[in-house]
């Protein structure tokens, strides 16, 4: 197994845990992807993958109606998806991927937790190449053939396909999400969700202690209303 499945593995637990939170983030996101293709997923890829997100985590349809209609409506802001950097103590990198429709807030409220917490607020470059981005589909594994499907998507840039329960999960590079979207809704597959990540290309080794001191200020940042995903060079 890859970094993938060791990623995913460390991160299964922690994200998308409370309910009403992950209908905010979802919410946001049905937001941004009408106001850049439209309303109608059928020609707006971007809407269709996150409303099967939504589906996966159960969101009611009335929800989803609710955020494409409040997208529509001309009068409604936008949100504006900003990547802060920086660092936890002892040394441990921090991406933060917000949402927002007030930079100011966002901006004050995560530069106060870093300071905090004994972190520090980065600039723009200063973290980010320890990262890779990529991005991930997961789908039913029910008459898949595993090593086949493995085989097939690799000339549309999947680099990890491996079982994760009753479920197929697909990773490659950021650039190669569209494709691998296209080539799966041809294949008639049934995408379960999709999403993207940023995989740590090195880790860093802290104690206990260490790390309890970590996740108070991983945990402070992933509660703010505006933060969309939270990722860090911290080894479990």
């Amino acid at each position: 197994m890859g970094r993938a499945f060791e990623f995913r593995k460390a991160r299964k637990m922690k994200r998308w845990s409370a309910m009403s939170k992950a209908f905010t983030r979802i919410g946001k996101d049905i937001v941004i992807a009408v106001k850049e293709g439209g309303p109608d997923p059928n020609s707006n890829s971007k809407l269709r993958a996150v409303i099967q997100n939504a589906k996966s985590i159960n969101m009611p349809k009335d929800n989803i109606e609710r955020a494409i209609s409040r997208a529509v409506d001309k009068s409604q802001g936008t949100f504006k998806e900003i990547l802060f950097e920086g660092y936890a103590p002892h040394g441990v990198a921090v991406l933060v991927e917000t949402a927002t429709d007030n930079n100011t807030r966002t901006v004050a409220n995560i530069r106060s937790y870093f300071n905090k917490f004994s972190g520090s607020l980065g600039t723009s470059g200063s973290v980010i190449f320890m990262f890779d981005h990529i991005c991930n589909f997961k789908i039913d594994a029910s008459g898949l053939d595993l090593d086949e499907i493995e085989l097939d998507l690799i000339d549309f840039g999947a680099e990890e396909v491996f079982l994760d329960g009753d479920n197929v999960m697909i990773y490659a590079p950021f650039q190669f999400f569209g494709v691998l979207q296209s080539e799966l809704e041809k294949r008639n597959i049934e995408i379960i969700s999709s999403g993207f990540d940023r995989i740590p290309n090195t880790f860093k080794e802290i104690d206990k202690k260490q790390r309890e001191e970590v996740e108070k200020l991983l945990e402070k940042i992933e509660n703010d209303d505006d933060v969309q995903n939270v990722f860090h060079t911290m080894k479990y």
